[in-house]
């Protein structure tokens, strides 16, 4: 299943996002902005799903869902360009990449804030694999509510499944987990190989398999 969707001709929004208005609401730092100058040519809201575009009714935690397109200089983008219009942008977004003739959907799970009112937190992202621009696109799900529909886009993003009966908010929190985990193993490797003493050795090899039980728990 492709992460790609057709949406309705009805959500179209087609506006051109200038970069300075992104600056101005997700207050970049100077190297931030050079990412944007280096590697974004043009940001377009392409498609706001919402009650009034697509007649799905809107939910306190998903009030709208933005489809925003990248066109990149290159195949190389650096994750704070991402997070820094979901910073400007308090609402749900998920991005197209385009680059020479191919498109790649990626996505972060995106809630409010439940220590500050008006705030908006954002989780890791996730991402499908690049593909033809004219790849065949999945239709909408007919569902009731933004939130469901929310859950069914970022679904094809996510690398591992949900368990049964878990939330989205506990399915990321799960995955983020992972993620960190995987950091863990890494590094953990990293010493063991140039850890040159038998018993650190032993005692490296036992974190490792402590950590590779606690990913599978978290997988399984």
């Amino acid at each position: 299943m492709t992460a790609l969707f057709k949406y309705p001709l009805n959500a179209a929004f087609g506006r051109v996002l200038p970069k300075t208005k992104i600056y101005d609401h997700g207050k970049p730092s100077a190297a931030i902005k050079e990412h944007f100058v280096r590697q974004v040519a043009q940001i377009t809201w392409q498609y706001k799903l919402a009650p009034e575009t697509i007649n799905i009714q809107s939910t306190p935690s998903v009030p709208e869902i933005q489809i925003f397109t990248v066109a990149l200089k290159d195949t190389e983008l650096k994750t704070e360009v991402l997070r820094c219009i979901d910073q400007a942008i308090p609402l749900p977004i998920f991005f197209e990449l385009h680059f020479n003739g191919k498109v790649k959907p990626v996505a972060a799970f995106k809630r409010p804030s439940e220590a500050e009112a008006g705030k908006w937190v954002a989780s890791d992202y996730f991402d499908g694999p690049w593909r033809p621009d004219d790849v065949p696109r999945n239709p909408l799900p007919v569902v009731f509510d933004l939130e469901v529909l929310y859950r069914h886009l970022l679904t094809p993003l996510m690398p591992y499944p949900a368990r049964p009966g878990e939330g989205l908010k506990a399915w990321v929190e799960r995955v983020e987990c992972i993620r960190l985990k995987d950091r863990e193993l890494a590094r953990c490797e990293v010493r063991l190989r140039n850890e040159k003493q038998f018993n650190r050795k032993v005692g490296i090899n036992a974190e490792l398999r402590d950590l590779k039980q606690e990913r599978e728990g978290l997988i399984s």
